[in-house]
């Protein structure tokens, strides 16, 4: 598990919490990096599921994918 890319993920996704003033008055800013934790298997960093217990947009589903991809890509 590298560390650096973990958290490099949990910034970018720090970043789209901040950029997106809906999910501040849902959620505080760790309760929504706890969301999408990863997982791995075999060393290799899974992609985080979506919530289903919090409805997010399609915009920020994107954005959310896209971090994931520049941090362990």
């Amino acid at each position: 598990m590298d560390s650096h890319q973990l958290r490099l993920f949990e910034l970018k996704l720090a970043e789209i919490y901040n950029q997106t003033e809906w999910i501040q008055y849902e959620i505080d800013l760790s309760g929504f990096i706890a969301l999408f934790p990863i997982e791995f298997k075999n060393d290799i960093p899974q992609r985080p599921d979506m919530p289903e217990d919090f409805d997010l947009d399609r915009t920020t589903r994107l954005a959310i994918m896209v971090a994931y991809r520049e941090a362990f890509s």
